[in-house]
């Protein structure tokens, strides 16, 4: 029998103080080890604890003074006090220097590794000051040249020197070099702003009188920027050259891949759509994002009995597990958040996607070209010669890949994939309608996994409102949960948009019991099957949307929009 793990310093105070239970800090003490990262830093990281609570506790078991980093002035900060290396290894922070004397942040003042190590390479004492761990990554980032920080301090000449990987084809542009500096400059500035922004997507969309450029940020579309109809060809020609698209075709959709160059260490990916409109080409971006598959299980937003659900098939030696929804809700992170999990030394794991978007060490990703006779059913007639344990496809869509995921599943392997309905029951009536024998679907299906992303409210700002019992009624809490609860609206301040900050995934998540598979046997439709998963107690999208109102984590308005009966 394993013995429990002893805990030392902040992480048995966390304990003890009950701000986390003794498994998960004894967990997350482990995993920090292997990641090489601080353990304060690692339970911030992975929401189990809030860096507010964890600074308060330090100061009052240390006896340390706390400092709240929004409140000091960063220009004052001095990178040449300390090493890059060492702050980053350590997550301190170099504050001031006063004579011989270097105060420093840090969020937890037990880590005399850290405080010695800072003695010894700066000859200097050290005086430790309390400091929240996550704005102390964020004044980390800033101070040692992050990535945003080349964003904000890039001038309009520096955004022309810009470099992406595919930019043979750029003497094909029929565009004077006079004019297109300044196109190449907007373009860029563009890009930039949207990975500042914290976007999913951009549109750059030509109308007959205007030339409009919009983003989508958490989950909303807004306006960015309207131009002259007269920059419209320059523009698409210099994003297709940027994605390496045939410039001279603006007949039919194309696409393509850019990875723009901010430093000789940074890069980022976009995936380019390009779409003929009635006044030109329409082209779309997605920001491809490869750590949203390192976020963990348990910043995603699922519901502990969901969790366990996801889990549990996980842990299945074969099988099917399939994710739903509209295209933007999440479907390819919560995939890969799985993958992440099943990605050990003893599995051999390959994807098959179209294009692969998230980056993963330890598996083998394919990307799907058709054009060159590499479908998804191809891929995964590959794989199943590769000695596969766990296989990723994309999309299911159409019969051919469908049956061969199927035969995959019930011939002992793993296989994940995704399919765009509304909702789990919606989801089995699709495959049926696409050919899928209903004994096939009934014995290899798991799991299924329906889900769509709701913005955050911002914990800086979010107010209680007040809302009618009738009314909370009518959107479907029940008299039980009336007054159980404070239904909090967006508000706005510096630190959000609009009152919101980021996402969080509305889900429901069904097992395949035997009393579903006889259903599904038996030909029943959607409203059948649907009842069915109520029965068995699955929540359904809107009652786990109402869930995460009573949780304080997002508004009605804001549930109303991505979920309605």
């Amino acid at each position: 029998m394993d013995t429990p793990l002893k805990l030392v310093g902040l992480a048995r105070q966390i304990v003890d103080a009950g701000l986390a239970d003794h498994s998960k800090v004894a967990k997350a003490v482990t995993d920090a080890k292997l990641a090489g990262q601080p353990v304060v830093a690692w339970l911030v990281q992975h929401k189990l604890v809030k860096a507010r609570k964890v600074m308060e506790l330090a100061a009052d078991q240390f006896g340390i003074a706390y400092l709240d980093l929004n409140s000091f002035n960063e220009a004052l900060l001095n990178k040449e006090l300390l090493s890059e290396k060492i702050a980053r290894k350590h997550r301190v922070l170099p504050l001031a220097k006063r004579g011989h004397l270097l105060y420093v942040g840090l969020a937890d003042p037990g880590d005399q590794a850290a405080l010695n190590e800072i003695k010894f390479t700066t000859g200097l004492a050290v005086e430790a000051v309390l400091v929240e761990q996550d704005k102390l990554d964020r004044a980390l980032d800033k101070l040692y040249d992050s990535l945003m920080d080349k964003i904000d301090g890039m001038d309009s000449e520096s955004l022309e020197g810009l470099e992406t990987e595919n930019t043979d084809a750029q003497e094909e542009l029929e565009i004077d070099a006079v004019d297109e500096a300044p196109i190449v400059r907007f373009v860029n500035s563009m890009l930039l702003r949207a990975i500042k922004m914290g976007s999913s997507d951009l549109h750059f969309e030509p109308y007959e009188h205007s030339y409009r450029v919009r983003f989508r940020t958490d989950g909303v579309l807004h306006e960015v920027t309207k131009q002259p109809v007269s920059v419209r060809d320059r523009i698409s020609a210099r994003l297709k050259v940027m994605a390496s698209m045939d410039i001279s075709e603006r007949r039919k959709p194309q696409d393509g891949r850019i990875k723009l160059k901010i430093s000789p260490t940074k890069s980022i990916d976009f995936r380019v759509n390009t779409l003929p409109t009635l006044w030109g080409e329409k082209i779309v971006l997605r920001i491809l994002d490869s750590d949203s598959a390192k976020l963990g299980i348990d910043s995603l937003g699922y519901e502990p009995e969901q969790k366990a659900l996801y889990l549990e098939a996980l842990a299945q030696p074969q099988g099917m597990i399939l994710v739903t929804g509209p295209t933007g809700s999440g479907k390819t992170v919560s995939l890969y958040t799985g993958i992440n999990i099943v990605n050990t030394v003893e599995r051999n794991i390959s994807t098959a996607e179209d294009p692969v978007e998230i980056n993963l060490e330890g598996i083998n990703q394919v990307n799907v070209n058709p054009k060159q006779g590499m479908d998804f059913a191809q891929a995964l007639r590959a794989f199943l010669r590769q000695d596969p344990d766990v296989i990723m496809v994309g999309e299911i869509r159409d019969l051919e890949t469908a049956e061969i995921a199927i035969k995959a599943a019930q011939t002992g392997h793993m296989v994940m994939s995704t399919l765009h309905t509304n909702s789990a029951a919606e989801t089995l009536t699709r495959l049926r309608n696409m050919g899928v024998a209903a004994f096939n679907l009934a014995t290899s299906v798991n799991l299924i996994i329906a889900q769509r992303l709701a913005r955050r409210l911002c914990n800086s700002c979010k107010a209680v409102i007040e809302v009618p019992k009738e009314a909370l009624l009518e959107e479907g809490f029940t008299e039980q949960q009336i007054d159980t609860f404070k239904v909090y609206g967006p508000v706005g301040c510096d630190n959000c948009n609009g009152g919101y900050k980021g996402r969080v995934g509305i889900y429901e998540v069904v097992k395949i019991t035997p009393k579903l598979q006889e259903i599904i046997m038996e030909d029943g439709n959607s409203i059948q099957i649907d009842q069915q998963m109520r029965k068995e107690g699955f929540n359904d999208l809107r009652t786990s949307a109402l869930k995460k109102v009573i949780q304080g984590v997002t508004s009605l308005e804001e549930v109303n929009r991505v979920t309605k009966d």
